[in-house]
């Protein structure tokens, strides 16, 4: 990957490095992947040569070495930014987790040298977002390899990615709900069969594929035949969860800072009053910035309880999102109304945003599932059924 960008070491301090990614690419571009639904190429190699792709990979392997908090940091500030090179990088992380935990060498050394970019394939057709239930096959062949059938129905990276973390029906009837592989982009039979042209997040290239007798090395399996569950949801859910409450944060922030230079700029010409002035509007910023900063305590002491390993690390993972997916909702809502007519208007950068926050609710797992979850957890039932299971 090749970019303008310093690719000097990654510093101690991840930000260190952001700061001119974003100065120098991913702020200038961000209105043209929005505009045009283009993949944001530039800014993701950017972050690749400034060393931020392998910002989560072990020092082991060349990577940073780098925990949630400062990935979960990255994202923030990416999101406030461009939400479509934001989720772009949230799917590399959650990616990453799994090759980390159960990829080949040679792959986790690509990725922590930014010469790799990997995506999660879990949604299907026939399950949509209940990734926990796969309806696509892998059956062994005569030569070692394993044919993989599947209709995946969103796929962030689709046709950019180098890999796909891609899941399946498991080899063995009953060995479990779920099996992991690691698909190389540039295997036969592996197709994207549609165009995504969405109302937010337009440029992330979430788009069908296809696997249609698509073969893998038995090899590329991650972990055991039929714990891909276990290993999603507990290698793969805490940085996907965590990671989206980040990318709704620093949606919901840079909407606040955007209504707040807003009002503090623009003035009524017959009055010389600026829009500041008014009690009415002061309050209603000010419930934005509360939702937020409440937004901030809770992810913080989210990635609190997952660092001391608290018992109630779990349930915070949960409750993250389906927070964060609620807050980022109501808060670019809210500051729309608050900057009215101009809101309507690219240039203030709001309704971009009010359309990338749209996807928190929906992305599985959903609220409504999130919620779901957590009322088990709190009720003391398993996260899911056994037939789910």
């Amino acid at each position: 990957m090749t970019t303008s960008v310093d690719t000097a070491q990654t510093p101690t301090n991840p930000t260190d490095a952001l700061g001119p990614v974003i100065d120098d690419v991913i702020r200038p571009q961000a209105p043209i992947v929005d505009r045009d639904g283009a993949f944001p190429r530039p800014g993701v190699d950017a972050l690749a040569a400034a060393g931020l792709l392998g910002l989560a990979s072990s020092t082991e392997v060349g990577g940073g070495g780098h925990g949630m908090r400062a990935v979960a940091e990255v994202i923030e500030r990416l999101a406030a930014e461009c939400g479509s090179t934001a989720m772009v990088v949230l799917m590399h992380y959650a990616a990453t987790a799994v090759v980390e935990a159960h990829g080949p060498r040679d792959v986790r050394a690509a990725i922590a040298a930014g010469d790799h970019l990997t995506t999660l394939a879990f949604s299907e057709y026939g399950s949509r977002s209940h990734f926990w239930s796969p309806t696509g096959t892998a059956t062994t062949a005569d030569d070692d390899t394993v044919r993989l059938d599947a209709r995946k129905s969103w796929v962030t990276s689709a046709g950019e990615a180098n890999s796909y973390v891609w899941s399946s029906l498991p080899l063995a009837p009953g060995a479990g709900p779920m099996t992991l592989w690691l698909v190389p982009a540039d295997s036969a039979g592996l197709r994207v069969t549609g165009d995504f042209d969405g109302l937010g997040l337009r440029g992330n290239g979430s788009r069908p594929m296809t696997a249609d007798g698509l073969r893998v090395a038995s090899t590329a399996r991650m972990a055991a035949d039929g714990a891909g569950l276990d290993t999603a949801l507990g290698a793969v859910l805490p940085w996907f969860l965590v990671l989206n409450a980040a990318f709704c944060l620093g949606l919901a922030a840079s909407a606040v800072a955007e209504a707040g230079r807003h009002l503090t700029g623009t003035t009524l010409a017959h009055t010389g009053a600026a829009l500041r002035d008014a009690p009415v509007t002061r309050r209603d910023l000010a419930r934005l910035m509360i939702r937020t900063d409440a937004l901030r305590a809770f992810l913080g002491d989210t990635l609190t309880a997952l660092e001391t390993g608290r018992d109630d690390a779990m349930l915070r993972v949960l409750q993250v999102k389906a927070l964060a997916g609620e807050t980022v909702a109501d808060v670019t809502d809210g500051a729309m109304q608050l900057c009215g007519g101009s809101a309507f208007r690219k240039e203030l950068g709001l309704e971009r945003r009010f359309r990338d926050a749209r996807a928190a609710r929906v992305m599985a797992p959903t609220t409504d599932a999130l919620h779901d979850f957590v009322g088990r957890v709190a009720t003391g039932l398993p996260l899911l059924d056994e037939a789910n299971r």
